[in-house]
């Protein structure tokens, strides 16, 4: 059954010192299954590189390859949110609409949902649905 994966568990996938059983149980899921993002997590992704490559934690060159890496997953951007969901499930866990946007996608497809952010997971929790993480 596909997954639901936010942009806290693929980070972890780039930075060594960031490991977590979450995050590897995540990417071990990829061999047989497929995670579904929203498309605001391509850009997340890259905000997270960026600033981790201005705080001298990893070389652009390093960036790259991780990226690379990514098209490799079987990770699925979903570009059709129920925008209207979205801002219904922003307002009632208190997310922003980013998060959000992960949410309405695990409610839509009634997948679980893999992260590390502790209010995304309550939220999760919340809707009754499978959470893989905090």
């Amino acid at each position: 059954m596909p997954f639901v994966l936010d942009a806290s568990i693929t980070a972890t996938w780039c930075f060594p010192d960031e490991t977590d059983t979450c995050a590897d149980a995540a990417m071990h899921r990829l061999v047989d299954d497929q995670a579904i993002v929203p498309a605001s997590w391509c850009i997340e992704i890259r905000n997270i590189l960026v600033v981790n490559e201005r705080r001298g934690r990893i070389e652009p060159a390093e960036s790259d390859v991780f990226l690379d890496e990514l098209t490799r997953l079987p990770i699925r951007i979903d570009n059709n949110p129920d925008k209207s969901l979205v801002l219904s499930l922003a307002r009632k866990h208190g997310l922003t609409s980013y998060d959000a946007a992960y949410l309405d996608i695990a409610v839509r497809l009634t997948a679980p949902m893999a992260t590390l952010d502790r209010a995304l997971a309550r939220a999760v929790k919340a809707e009754q649905l499978p959470c893989l993480g905090v």
